[in-house]
This record gives C-alpha cells, sequence and structure tokens, in this order.
C-alpha cells in the first residue's frame, strides 16, 4: 500500500536502454538490490573516454540529491475521504486535499499520470517573511557550511563565506525541485504549467525549471502588474510587478485571448454585412523594412483604381502596379510573402493615400471571425485591474471578511490563465493553493463559458496565529480558509442557477493526507510469538471507515480519485459501486457464497472485499471460481 517507488521505476527504464549497467548493491538490510554503475552509464553517454568528474553547465546547491532521493522515495500514505467538509461529495469530479503537497503528488502519480492540461501554482517567494511553509526556506549558517563541506568533521571552516552566498537559496531550491519533478509526471504532453514569483527567486526557478522541464520548452516569462503604484518600501526602483514563468511539457498549443477592449477601439469600419474591421497596411514598416532585408517579399500588387480589388497578376490594362516603397522612395518590402498574400487575397485591398492619391495595399482586419469571436496571442505584459493584488483582497473580504488573508491572487489572473490554456475535461492542479483563488476561478470560468473544467487543489494544513483576523473569524489553518471559500462560491453559483442553465459542477470532494490503512508491523522474525501473531489477524487500523479503505483501493489501483460513487444494501451489508460498474467494494464481514452471487450479477471490472471478511476460508477459496463462472472479466483484490 506504498505509492510507487520512483527509483525502482527509473532503474528498469534505464535498464531497457542500457542493460550492461544494471549491476547488483547491498540494499542495507543483509540482501542485494539491483542497481546503476552510474561509471559505466556514463561512458554509455559519451563520445570519448570519461576518466572523471568534468566541468559541465548546470545548477548545484547543497541538498540538491537529498531533494531528488525525497521526489523519488516511496512513503506509507493514503486519502481518507471527509464527506463533511464537502460539497456534492458523490457526485463532484473537483478534489481539494488537504495536507503536505509533496506527499499528495506523490499519491497522485498513479491516477492521474500524465492528465493534467493546467498547472498554476503561487509558492512562498522566499523572502524572509513569516508564511506558509515558513515563507523563507534559508538555511542556518551552520547547517549550510556542513552540508556544503565548507566545514570539516571538527566544525572549522574551509573557505570564506559571505552574506550573498547560496545559504538564502538552498533550502528553497530543494523544496521546488523535488515537487516540481512530480508535477511533471502529472503533466499532460499538450500540458503547461504557470508559476508565479518575485524577484527573489526567479532566476534560480528559471534554472531549475529547465532542467526538470527543458529550456526549450519556457515558453515565457511574463511580467504581471500587480501594485501599479509600486511597492513604497523598495531602496531603489518601486516593484510594481510579479513574474510568471510558463513551460509546455511539450506540445501545447494556446487557445488566444479575447480582444482586448482597447483593441475594439481601433475596429472604426463596417462592412456591408454590418461586421467591425480595420485596415492595416501591407507595407512592413520599422527595422529590417527594406528590399534587401527580405527580397522575396518584395514583388508587385495590380489593383483596379476603380474598385479597389487588387491581384498577383496583371488582369487588365487598367489596373495599377503597387509595389512597396518606402517614403524616401526606396524600394521596401511587404509582410507577405508572395505565397501568403495569394492564400489571402480576399483579405487585401487598395486605397489611395497621401496627397498624389497613390494607391497602397492595406490587410482587412476583422474584430471577429466567421465562427464569432476573434482571439489573439496574449502579451506578455498583463495589466488592468483584474490582475491587480487589491482586487484579489476585495474578493477575500468580499467572502469571507476583513484580514482573513493577507495577498491572495485575484481570480482576474487564473480566468485569463484558464482562458488560454484550457477547454471542456480538462484538470487544473494547484498545489500551493493558499485561499483558493484556482478553484474560485475554475468555477466562474465554468459557469461563464458553460465549460466543465476541473481542478484539484492542495493545501497544507498550516496553523493561524491567535491574534490574526482569520483566527477570530473561527479559522485555524490555512487549509480551513480555502476550504470555506470553496464551499461559498460553490454554494452561490448552485442558487443562482436557474431552470435551463447548463450543468456547472460547484461541488468538490475533501480528501485528506494520512498514514497507510494498513497496520504497520516492524517485529523481527526472532521476536515473533504466537500471541503476537494473533494480534495480526485484523491487518487493517480500528479507526479506519470502509471510505478509507475504498479510497485506498482506488489509490492502489490507480483509478481517477472523483469518479461518481454510489452505495446499495446488498443482502445487509453495504455495497460502493463506482462509475457504475467500474469498481464494486464490500467491507463489510460475513461474505458467503450467495453474496458474492449477487455482487457477480452486476459484471463489475473490478471488485474488492476485506481479507478477513469472509464467512469462512473456503468462501475465499471460491470466490474466484465464482467470478469465473459469472463474470469472467472481473479482477478481484482483497485488503
Amino acid at each position: 500500500m506504498h505509492s510507487p517507488n520512483l527509483t525502482e521505476m527509473n532503474i528498469d527504464k534505464l535498464a531497457q536502454l542500457f542493460p550492461g549497467c544494471v549491476t547488483e548493491a547491498a540494499d542495507g538490510k543483509g540482501g542485494l538490490k539491483k542497481a546503476i554503475d552510474f561509471d559505466l552509464l556514463c561512458q554509455e553517454l559519451s563520445g570519448q573516454v570519461v576518466e572523471g568528474a568534468q566541468e559541465r553547465y548546470q545548477l548545484s546547491w547543497p541538498g540538491k540529491r537529498e531533494a531528488l532521493l525525497a521526489a523519488n522515495a516511496p512513503i506509507a500514505k493514503t486519502f481518507r475521504p471527509c464527506k463533511e467538509e464537502s460539497l456534492d461529495f458523490d457526485s463532484t469530479k473537483n478534489i481539494f486535499i488537504e495536507g503536505d503537497n509533496l506527499e499528495a503528488l506523490k499519491l497522485l502519480q498513479e491516477s492521474f499520470l500524465g492528465k493534467v492540461k493546467l498547472i498554476y501554482i503561487d509558492p512562498p517567494y522566499n523572502t524572509g517573511n513569516d508564511f506558509i511553509y515558513d515563507d523563507d526556506f534559508s538555511d542556518d549558517v551552520t547547517s549550510y557550511f556542513y552540508k556544503s563541506s565548507q566545514r570539516d568533521g571538527s566544525g572549522n571552516r574551509l573557505v570564506a563565506n559571505t552574506e550573498s552566498n547560496g545559504r538564502f537559496h538552498s533550502d528553497w531550491l530543494s523544496m521546488m525541485y523535488s515537487r516540481l519533478r512530480l508535477a511533471r509526471n502529472l503533466l499532460s504532453e499538450d500540458g503547461v504549467i504557470f508559476i508565479s514569483i518575485d524577484e527573489n527567486e526567479d532566476a534560480n526557478l528559471q534554472l531549475v525549471c529547465n532542467e526538470i522541464f527543458g529550456g526549450e520548452n519556457l515558453i515565457g516569462k511574463i511580467a504581471v502588474v500587480s501594485n501599479l503604484k509600486g511597492r513604497s518600501d523598495d531602496k531603489f526602483f518601486a516593484t510594481a510587478h510579479n513574474y510568471l514563468l510558463v513551460y509546455t511539457k511539450g506540445e501545447f498549443v494556446t487557445n488566444g485571448v479575447p480582444l482586448p477592449d482597447d483593441y475594439l477601439a481601433e475596429y472604426t469600419e463596417t462592412d456591408a454585412a454590418g461586421r467591425k474591421y480595420r485596415v492595416q497596411g501591407l507595407r512592413k514598416r520599422g527595422t529590417g523594412a527594406r528590399r534587401e532585408d527580405r527580397p522575396n517579399m518584395f514583388y508587385p500588387f495590380f489593383a483596379d483604381p476603380s474598385t479597389g480589388r487588387i491581384s498577383l497578376e496583371r488582369e487588365s490594362s487598367t489596373q495599377v502596379e503597387i509595389l512597396p516603397k518606402l517614403s524616401d522612395g526606396t524600394d521596401g518590402r511587404w509582410r507577405w510573402g508572395r505565397d501568403t498574400a495569394l492564400e489571402r487575397i480576399g483579405e487585401l485591398t487598395a486605397r489611395p493615400v497621401g496627397a498624389e492619391r497613390r494607391l497602397d495595399i492595406f490587410q482587412i482586419d476583422y474584430a471577429d471571425t466567421a465562427d464569432g469571436e476573434k482571439r489573439i496571442r496574449p502579451k506578455s505584459v498583463w495589466m488592468g485591474a483584474e490582475f491587480a493584488n487589491e482586487t484579489g483582497t476585495l474578493e477575500v473580504k468580499g467572502l469571507l471578511g476583513k484580514g482573513i488573508f493577507d495577498t491572495p491572487k485575484p481570480t482576474g489572473l487564473l480566468k485569463y490563465i484558464l482562458e488560454q490554456s484550457v477547454d471542456s475535461g480538462d484538470i487544473v492542479l494547484d498545489f500551493f493553493s493558499g485561499s483558493g483563488t484556482t478553484a474560485h476561478a475554475v468555477y466562474e470560468f465554468n459557469r461563464v463559458h458553460n465549460k466543465n473544467v476541473r481542478f484539484i487543489c492542495i493545501q497544507l494544513p498550516e496553523e493561524i496565529g491567535e491574534g490574526s483576523g482569520a483566527y477570530s473569524a473561527g479559522f485555524r489553518t490555512i487549509a480551513d480558509i480555502c476550504k470555506e471559500r470553496i464551499r461559498r462560491v460553490g454554494k452561490s453559483i448552485k442558487e443562482e442557477l436557474v431552470v435551463g442553465d447548463g450543468a456547472v459542477d460547484a461541488g468538490f470532494r475533501v480528501l485528506k493526507v494520512d498514514s497507510s490503512n494498513m497496520k504497520e508491523v516492524y517485529y523481527t522474525p526472532d521476536a515473533v510469538s504466537q500471541d503476537l501473531l494473533s494480534g495480526q489477524i485484523e491487518n487493517i487500523r480500528e479507526d479506519r471507515t470502509p471510505e478509507d479503505l475504498l479510497f485506498q483501493v482506488l489509490l492502489d489501483w490507480g483509478v481517477d480519485l472523483a469518479l461518481p460513487i454510489s452505495q446499495e444494501t446488498i443482502a445487509g451489508k453495504q455495497v460502493f459501486f463506482v462509475d457504475g460498474n467500474a469498481l464494486v467494494a464490500c467491507f463489510d464481514k460475513g461474505i458467503d457464497e450467495n453474496f458474492v452471487k449477487q455482487i457477480a450479477e452486476h459484471k463489475p471490472l473490478r471488485v474488492v472485499f476485506r481479507d478477513n471478511g469472509f464467512a469462512s476460508d473456503s468462501v475465499k477459496i471460491n470466490v474466484e471460481q465464482l467470478f469465473k463462472l459469472l463474470s469472467p472479466m472481473t479482477e478481484i483484490k482483497t485488503l
């Protein structure tokens, strides 16, 4: 009942590519385990003799190897459902996970591997302020010296150290490194990740992401103006923006964004059908506008002066030849090549310009498309009230009251990201959920656009200080604030819906990271006695419910944790049906052959029982044969 051991999986993958590099090593328990001969692997990947460590371009810091180990190591944890804190638990496809995000990301690896379209995170910025995850991951000086080999075993300092060295970044980098490695696994091949960050760590974060996602997959570094006035306490420049680092898995295609209002003001002309448009000169202007810059973009158009109709070949003696001429009379060039102009000739027209009324070529640019709304690529600078920190603060104040959460992200930022990144059926993940802006934005986006985008939000139950406004309002953890915000927004949307509206999933399923449902046994063989063995007949912890066991089964089988769940009583026993007959589970005791036959009549794809839930050993033995006879496609599992 552990999450996948990513180290063993990586070794298996390397073994397929380089079988000669597989060796054996001591496992620390007196046995052997499969391992990789790293020296031989280095030689396999080199075109020359490898004699030792070589200089290479990389980002390194004390603790990086431990961070990689932390990302790959399995954990004995599970998700426990919490129906009383959820909204529409049985039917919703949205998930809120309360717990450490590193553990949660590990537990999601099988169920959502390669299925997440968009990840947005707003991690701690490592500013030194006391906030979630302590918000300051600086090593203490002594610890840093040892980890970076700057002190020997006696504590003597080996090299000079200044306040500007890496001890203010190392733990923060380790924290981000392990989580981003796991997050990349969850992204789909056409997925994209947006990461909010400020100037404290943006350079380091970009290098880490280049290593994890590939530098070639950095598709944007966006400046988001979050405070137009700027921070008044800054020493040299009043910082007015944060950054968004945007990486793709490799195949992301943007949806674009609708034309902003300031663009629409430029569409001042109207055609016969009533469609608004503007005209843009086809001649290239500014840098690179000369003929010699792009010789293949210098060619003639032919236009009828009376109608403005144009062609690329002369069709009549009344047509006028038009060439791209600069203001000084020298040869310029067009913005399009000849092939593009021929393909899009219907978008072009000829109009007189200047005192001489000389004809020039213009592109007709409509404010909409034949299919409806026109979309453009988003800019690299995002500015407006919808992106301002103040807007986010007012949103939380309106929902929960004053002073509940510091500097929440505005929903406008998230909705703008959703606009360009997702469509119906896509999954959005935020593993630094904070006040719940991402979930709020997904609800609003689905309601406005009639979509069914899903979210998975993860938040640590960070305790709130007793003197804070949030504590006075009854909140005890950041996770409580996040859940309450999501709950209130969801209920509000459900109340607004009227008959005839499209179905909007305004619920969320709360899951909490906890220890495994299975009892842990630590006895060594020579310490085992008969009375100890009898105590292990019951292998499940006493405080666990059937719902707890169900979700551990879903995790173990890699099933979507948001599938609909229903319950039925069959022969006096509680039976769970997940997504119809995709999985049927019963964890009651006293299961007999008659009950098994009734379950088999549902033809489930998977079925699970409690290991000690059968009425007798003979029933347990006969279960497999009964299913082979009545439902041969069913996969059977016992806990």
